[in-house]
């Protein structure tokens, strides 16, 4: 195995867990509206960083892992193994096509969009047809008569205020991470 394989697996972990950890700290806000879940929290930021140092493919597996635990390990809800796969597995595996832009610090802002809007297409996918025998007559004082509605406006409460979020911050770290992300580690190097 080479070195930069080792140290990228090793900070895949340490990410991961950090993401993990966030995981905890959040404000879960999809329940005050008579849904099944969605919360406020920063567990994509550590997703977003690494997949965007480390690369695409490093930053799906990531992702993927993530989200693995997450519904084991961190109260995750589903109502059949479909939804259990597309809104922890899959969602956070998108989150990893911030990879896209692996290697240029600069790449974390698009990154962050890039992964933000994968994870809310694979959660608006699962609204509209897993959720959709779910969905109630009236949701956000509005009549409800289609599905994609419902999901597009379900998932957007939770999801626009985390990409939002996770755009400022991402912005925030491009200068501290910059040598982190833009040069290789000396470990890489030999």
């Amino acid at each position: 195995m080479k070195k930069n394989t080792t140290m990228r697996i090793v900070l895949g972990a340490v990410f991961v867990a950090a993401a993990l950890a966030l995981s905890y700290l959040k404000i879960p806000i999809g329940a005050a509206w008579g849904g099944f879940g969605g919360s406020i929290d920063l567990v994509m930021i550590p997703l977003i960083i690494y997949a965007v140092y480390a690369g695409l493919g490093w930053g799906v597996a990531a992702g993927l892992i993530f989200g693995t635990l997450k519904f084991f390990l961190a109260g995750g809800t589903a109502v059949n193994w479909q939804s259990m796969l597309l809104d922890y597995v899959l969602a956070y595996g998108a989150v990893g096509l911030a990879g896209i832009f692996s290697g240029k610090s600069w790449g974390l802002v698009p990154g962050a969009v890039i992964g933000c809007l994968g994870r809310f297409a694979i959660h608006y996918l699962s609204g509209v047809t897993i959720y959709a025998e779910y969905m109630p007559e009236e949701f956000l004082n509005m009549t409800m008569t289609k599905a994609s509605t419902y999901s597009l406006l379900y998932n957007g409460t939770y999801m626009l205020p985390n990409t939002v979020l996770a755009i400022v911050v991402c912005a925030v770290l491009v200068v501290p991470l910059k040598k982190f992300i833009d040069e290789k580690p000396a470990i890489e190097q030999k």
